[in-house]
């Protein structure tokens, strides 16, 4: 694969990102792109025939605590640092 980027592919690629470039920050980006897919091209050169897929880079296991029943907060406590209540909801603007 060619790392060699035009200025179109870098624009196009801000473009398509909603970023506005100077010329400067042009040259800059296409340098940074190229250097990302020139290592690309370097961990294409890796043989992983026989790698499994995998969703993580380390082995892990389900993290979640067990379920544990407790006493919930008291209504008076919940509402206690809120910046609008009626006493016994929470008031937000409206949003519809």
């Amino acid at each position: 694969m060619s790392t060699q980027l035009s200025e179109q592919d870098v624009l196009k690629v801000a473009s398509l990102s909603r970023l506005k470039l100077s010329a400067k920050e042009v040259d800059a980006l296409g340098r940074q792109m190229e250097s990302v897919l020139k290592y690309i091209d370097m961990l294409d050169e890796l043989d992983t025939e026989g790698v499994e897929p995998m969703a993580h880079a380390i082995e892990i296991s389900n993290v979640f605590r067990e379920d544990q029943l407790k006493e919930s907060l008291p209504r008076e406590k919940a509402l206690a640092n809120a910046p609008q209540t009626d006493g016994s909801y929470f008031l937000v603007p409206a949003i519809l």
